[in-house]
């Protein structure tokens, strides 16, 4: 009986040897525990694009738990991004008026950097983001299109974190 114990306790032991708590983030970025995430810049004409734009990013980074945020003094590197480009495509129009639209897409593209902290001009990782929303464009356009912003950047931030946390 004994000797079936010791045979069997190896096994059950090496059964999980290969997992790790925790995220598997990229190579490079091992040694960052922290980001500090500064306001957006913003090259729309979509007015507080770069609030809505830092608050999506403070969370995607938050919700997914590899990194934590802190301040410009105690971060290991900080992300700069940029509302680049917004784009409206028809997706469906009215049947009597084929120039009437009645549900748009919008795409939003952020360009975004990470930067060693305590050596600025060394790039950690770079890239663009895209996010995209379906909206309809009932009776006001210019509200439809605000209220469907932040889905948008919600997406491609979430987008920009996957990246950074899991190297893809």
């Amino acid at each position: 009986m004994k000797s079936i114990l010791l045979l069997i306790i190896p096994f059950l032991l090496a059964s999980c040897a290969g997992y790790q708590m925790g995220g598997s983030k990229p190579s490079h970025l091992a040694n960052i525990n922290s980001i500090h995430v500064p306001l957006f810049k913003n090259d729309t004409l979509l007015v507080r694009a770069e609030a809505y734009a830092t608050n999506s990013a403070v969370d995607a980074i938050t919700r997914d738990g590899t990194y934590r945020i802190a301040t410009a003094s105690s971060a290991d590197a900080v992300l700069e991004g940029r509302v680049e480009e917004v784009k409206y495509s028809q997706v469906s129009s009215s049947r009597t008026d084929t120039l009437r639209s009645e549900e748009l897409s919008m795409e939003i593209t952020l360009a975004w950097i990470l930067r060693d902290a305590r050596n600025p001009t060394r790039i950690l990782e770079r890239g663009q983001s895209r996010g995209q929303t379906r909206f309809f464009a009932g009776g006001n356009l210019h509200v439809a299109r605000t209220n469907a912003l932040p889905d948008a950047l919600r997406r491609a931030t979430e987008s920009m974190t996957v990246r950074l946390a899991d190297g893809f």
